[in-house]
């Protein structure tokens, strides 16, 4: 009789017990996550009255799998222009909400006696609400078209993307410790990678996927989005960052493309298969002997976890102008913790800066404020929404500065990654230098000289405000070339060479320069906008 290997008779048991409890669930129109979890605790090594999974690290590594899966969906269904569209509102809710969590969370922890990287971690579990358990609650209460629950959409829109940043935050402080230099340097290379593997991706990907739109099937665009997706994982995690990271990012990237839509469709059952293995996963860590031990840590939880959020989102949306009824709804919906939670729990764990209780903790926290999500939202389902006050035009100064510092980052991003590219290789000094200028000539053409972006602001708004920046341009301009420089004459040299080279871009090469980085311009544009319906 041939041997089966144990990890196929542990994926039977998990997925066995998955679709069991995920029917049990649907019948009792509670939340397919906390049927997961269920399954996961009864194959787990805490119930033995079950049949119990053995070959623990095999499974670790699938649900790896399906955090980069979930991340990846994630993206999918984000998009910059839904940020966009969103506006303010969203935002500083979502700020308000998570910092203050992260305060109350990380209070809440010393309070109980927990260490500084316990209650620190448990700050970013209480900070990001379900989007998973929101969406499907909208659905079964068939609130998705009311205003407050197009501000809940926004919102957890930028929370997910906050979600990404304190992954990368809580990695630094817990590799590192509080150093602010380090932090503050982690933070910066997260800006630059992400900005620039968003203006790179936007640029390439959708081209490449619509020139080999005719030849690709449903399976080889199943086959080129996975590999897309693994791809930037490995990028991402070459770079020092976390692999949920690159997933989310490139799902981010896709997400603005035509194909869009058919890459969700045929990537979903591969997310639902690796997500309910990692949910399952999650439940093999619930220990009941914790759960009674910490009964009291779990209660007080929750209760900061359900008053908190209500508090603190709801303010977040008062403060960003919205009428007292919108804001008590908005505070009802997303007083929930979810998938996310799990997340950030298995990186305290990954990482063994956390104890072993604060992973089942954070389970149940999730499991009875999942269960009080419904209920909150019809809660406050009798409440009239009222619009909020009118929106205060931004200042002509403020429209100029926004301006200003979308060209100083776009094209400084790029400017930096053509210098650390280059500066990578074994070529001679003087060859790394001439490729850099070349190279660079058609964004230092447009950080210093380019007037499209401040004519009308000078036309209609006046003052010196935009003379001034455009000073700061070429001065920015002048610098980065005299860096690139420096590499091989006199400092004096290179700046005087510097002023030669923005007089020859500025004179001679205007129009051709023009031209090239209208054309990689007007490419960008056509690709992010490729997605007409998002």
């Amino acid at each position: 009789m041939a041997h089966l290997p144990q990890l196929i008779e542990d994926l039977a048991l998990i997925l066995l017990a998955a679709g069991v409890f995920t029917l049990l669930f649907k019948r009792l129109k509670q939340p397919q996550v906390l049927g997961y979890l269920i399954a996961g605790f009864l194959v787990g090594p805490h119930f033995p009255l079950f049949p119990t999974v053995t070959d623990t690290e095999s499974i670790e590594t699938w649900a790896e799998i399906g955090v980069i899966f979930l991340m990846f969906s994630l993206g999918l269904e984000f998009s910059f222009k839904k940020l966009a569209r969103v506006g303010g509102p969203a935002g500083i809710t979502a700020v308000v909400e998570v910092t203050g969590m992260l305060l109350l969370g990380y209070l809440a922890g010393r309070v109980l006696g927990w260490s500084n990287m316990d209650s620190l971690f448990l700050g970013g579990i209480l900070s990001i609400s379900s989007t998973t358990i929101i969406l499907r609650a909208f659905g079964e209460l068939g609130v998705k078209q009311q205003p407050f629950a197009r501000l809940v959409f926004g919102t957890l829109i930028v929370e997910d993307l906050v979600a990404i940043l304190l992954l990368v935050l809580l990695s630094t402080l817990a590799t590192g410790g509080f150093q602010g230099g380090a932090l503050l340097n982690s933070l910066l290379r997260l800006g630059f990678f992400i900005v620039l593997w968003f203006i790179s991706g936007i640029y390439l990907i959708p081209t490449a996927l619509r020139i080999a739109r005719p030849w690709m099937n449903a399976e080889t665009l199943l086959v080129v989005s996975v590999a897309l997706c693994m791809g930037m994982v490995i990028l991402c995690t070459g770079a020092g960052f976390s692999a949920p990271l690159g997933a989310f990012m490139m799902g981010s990237i896709l997400a603005e493309t035509r194909d869009a839509e058919k890459i969700e469709h045929v990537t979903e059952p591969l997310k639902n298969l690796f997500g309910a293995i990692f949910f399952v996963s999650v439940g093999m860590l619930i220990d009941p002997g914790v759960l009674v031990h910490y009964w009291v840590p779990i209660l007080i939880i929750t209760g900061v976890t359900l008053v908190g959020k209500f508090l603190t989102s709801g303010l977040g949306a008062l403060l960003s102008g919205q009428s007292l009824e919108t804001s008590v709804r908005t505070g009802l919906s997303l007083a929930q913790i979810g998938e996310f939670s799990f997340i950030i729990a298995t990186l305290g764990l990954q990482l063994k800066v956390t104890s072993p209780f604060l992973y089942p903790i954070a389970v149940a926290v999730s499991a009875l404020t999942t269960f009080a999500t419904p209920y909150l939202i019809r809660a406050g389902a009798g409440m009239k929404e009222r619009p909020g006050p009118a929106p205060v035009p931004a200042p002509p100064w403020r429209v100029v500065g926004q301006r200003f510092l979308m060209l100083l980052l776009i094209n400084g991003v790029m400017l930096v990654a053509i210098v650390w590219l280059l500066r990578r290789t074994s070529l001679h000094p003087y060859v790394v230098a001439g490729l850099t200028l070349l190279a660079s000539s058609p964004f230092l053409w447009a950080l210093a000289f380019r007037k499209a972006s401040f004519s009308k602001a000078k036309t209609t708004e006046g003052g010196t405000f935009p003379v001034a920046l455009d000073i700061l341009r070429v001065l920015l301009a002048a610098a980065f070339v005299v860096v690139v420089l420096d590499l091989c004459f006199p400092t004096w040299i290179a700046l005087v060479a510097a002023l030669v080279f923005l007089a020859g871009i500025y004179y001679l090469f205007a129009e051709r320069l023009e031209r090239v980085y209208q054309r990689m311009e007007d490419r960008f544009l056509e690709n992010l906008g490729e997605r007409k319906d998002n």
